[in-house]
């Protein structure tokens, strides 16, 4: 999640850091409801896929690809994880966030039974045509260029705008999406919304707020489940628990 990171602008004036046990609105890292919302549909998404896993001792259906990619989004972004500890809030969701990615990945690979269920001939988009484009650009296209780090977050930016696209393409070769597989694919999309909104209130309500990488990566990847979206609403006002049947153009 972008705004789990410092604030990049030149031209805001650092966070105040946590100065006591138990964090105020603020040492949270600026939260609002629009962040908290999205913040929570993203962790929601987690939880959903693992029951999904767990309830049904299976991986049919998802893509160890895009969560293969959503571990290395995660490890690139949250390295300052050992040295920049914003608030208790904002390491806890780190630790959270890299943790659950790399439990679903574990489970796909070496879980019993799921590993057996695990499609691969259907996994096949070339996810390494999304990895190197996103790592030349976090080079050429950052904020700090004498910074790796920087270089790292930028990079993790642009692959999580494409990564869910592995996922997108499998659920195309299948034709339908299962209905917990759904659930998980919304609510990652979802998460995107609420940050969208969240920083068109920062942009109107924060003197200075300015992260362009940022909105153009979470714009592109909304325009990415715009068509999932629209095929899951509509599946789901017939029925809330029925697969999702679906044509993606990707």
């Amino acid at each position: 999640t972008p705004e789990l990171q410092p604030w990049r602008s030149p031209r805001r004036s650092p966070r105040p850091s946590v100065t006591a046990a138990l964090p105020t609105w603020t040492e949270m890292g600026y939260i609002n409801a629009l962040r908290l919302a999205g913040d929570l549909s993203h962790m929601a998404s987690f939880f959903v896929l693992l029951f999904k896993i767990h309830t049904n001792k299976s991986v049919a259906g998802i893509s160890l690809k895009t969560q293969e990619l959503y571990v290395l989004v995660f490890i690139a972004r949250y390295l300052d994880l050992f040295w920049n500890r914003l608030s208790v809030y904002n390491t806890i969701m780190k630790i959270i966030f890299i943790i659950l990615s790399v439990l679903i990945v574990y489970v796909i690979r070496f879980g019993t039974p799921q590993k057996t269920t695990y499609a691969s001939d259907q996994d096949n988009f070339p996810h390494h045509w999304l990895v190197l484009p996103c790592a030349l650009l976090g080079v050429l296209i950052n904020q700090d260029y004498t910074s790796a780090f920087e270089m790292l977050w930028a990079f993790s930016i642009y692959l999580e705008a494409v990564a869910i696209i592995p996922q997108l393409h499998m659920v195309q070769k299948h034709g339908e999406v299962e209905n917990l597989t759904s659930h998980y694919i919304f609510l990652l999309g979802l998460y995107r919304v609420f940050y969208l909104f969240n920083w068109v209130y920062r942009y109107m309500t924060e003197e200075g707020y300015w992260q362009m990488i940022v909105w153009v990566a979470g714009g592109i990847q909304t325009i990415i489940y715009a068509d999932f979206f629209y095929n899951y609403v509509k599946s789901k006002q017939k029925n809330l628990y029925q697969p999702v049947q679906i044509t993606l153009p990707v």
